[in-house]
């Protein structure tokens, strides 16, 4: 989900900004996080780490705790902070999809990490091919103090596997001055064609623009159906003239030069977009989009099962993860947290959207081999056309 991070990205402005901006502002945010419908992605970031760029191997883990996570989901403050509280050295390396992380860990490359962040729908995978350690709950304090969407997710009933660490949403990042239009929802990227043309990325991730396709058609995102999904390949057929390319980051510089009128989008990308462009808006899709959830593991090869439960801890405390927001950008399933947020923060429905709008939002659930073959397919044609 998150955005292309170098080192200057982590100096980026909090969302407690003063400046005007022309995103609305919600109300009653406490009782829409409550009201979360929860869910997945596969979001791809840039490749960058606070290492030297090569797998760390498990001998020169012991004194020091490697983390394997997306961009953006930490800083230098954060390492720093639980160095002075640990004496444990920090080093991040970072993966951009759920799937690059899989292959590393399953081909054993992963075996020096002691934390690792997937997404919701890959924590379901990871269980299952017995990758994960049981957590030990007497070592973590604050799972009682998440909301009640995260205290029994789906994807690890009573979180027995993983910790909820953030969520998001998926939708339109867009300039209205150059579409000349609001864009509403997903019908509106073929209603605007002409005035698109070449000038629009959708993500990296066949799931997600297969899964916009389809709602765009009324189906639903994790539809099974082969004339509903080939539906949606057709209707993205007709869209690809509008398409400059399948991007999931590195769209940036495109659409704050205006050489982009429109992206598709994670919402912690999109918001830091905003804040640096005011004339762009972040849309979640009228007819429902995705909505996703990162967290927080232990593999079973851990070399550092202690120094994890320091970290996961660490991730806990309310103004640990309050400030890691303000300074980030994304949003916060843990209670005390989000109380500790400014109330623009906590009223920005780009982070915390209306309950009516997440209603509608689905997670991204697994397939079966046959149905994935089929999204492969048509998705293989689709980005080679």
């Amino acid at each position: 989900m998150k955005r292309r991070t170098s080192e200057s990205s982590f100096q980026r402005s909090p969302l407690g900004y003063s400046a005007t901006t022309r995103r609305r502002f919600l109300q009653t945010s406490a009782a829409v996080v409550s009201g979360l419908a929860l869910a997945n992605c596969n979001r791809g970031l840039a490749d960058v780490q606070s290492g030297s760029g090569e797998s760390p191997t498990p001998s020169s883990s012991s004194g020091t705790l490697h983390v394997y996570t997306w961009a953006d989901y930490t800083d230098d403050e954060l390492a720093a902070t639980f160095k002075e509280r640990t004496g444990i050295d920090v080093i991040i390396d970072v993966y951009d999809s759920n799937e690059i992380m899989l292959a590393k860990l399953q081909a054993g490359g992963g075996a020096a990490y002691s934390v690792i962040y997937p997404s919701d729908y890959m924590v379901a995978q990871m269980i299952e091919e017995g990758l994960l350690t049981e957590l030990d709950h007497t070592k973590i304090k604050g799972l009682s103090e998440l909301y009640p969407n995260w205290e029994n997710p789906p994807y690890d009933p009573g979180n027995v596997h993983s910790v909820p660490y953030s969520w998001g949403t998926t939708g339109i990042l867009y300039n209205q001055d150059l579409v000349g239009a609001e864009i509403k929802d997903w019908e509106d990227l073929w209603t605007n064609l002409d005035v698109l043309e070449r000038r629009i990325t959708l993500l990296d991730d066949v799931r997600e623009v297969m899964g916009a396709a389809l709602k765009s058609l009324g189906y639903s995102y994790n539809a099974s159906d082969p004339a509903q999904i080939e539906a949606a390949y057709q209707r993205l057929v007709e869209l690809k003239p509008a398409i400059s390319s399948f991007k999931t980051f590195g769209w940036e510089d495109q659409i704050l030069s205006d050489d982009l009128f429109a992206v598709m989008s994670y919402s912690v990308d999109a918001i830091s977009a905003t804040l640096e462009d005011p004339n762009l808006n972040y849309v979640i899709p009228a007819s429902g989009s995705s909505v996703w959830t990162d967290t927080m593991v232990i593999p079973k090869s851990a070399p550092n099962p202690e120094a994890a439960y320091a970290w996961i801890n660490l991730m806990l405390e309310p103004e640990i993860v309050a400030g890691v927001v303000e300074r980030l950008s994304f949003a916060t399933p843990l209670k005390p947290a989000f109380a500790l947020l400014s109330k623009e923060l906590q009223e920005n429905p780009d982070l915390f959207p209306p309950e009516e709008i997440l209603a509608k939002c689905e997670g991204i659930a697994p397939l079966d081999d046959e149905t994935t073959k089929l999204y492969d397919r048509f998705w293989t044609q689709l980005t080679s056309a």
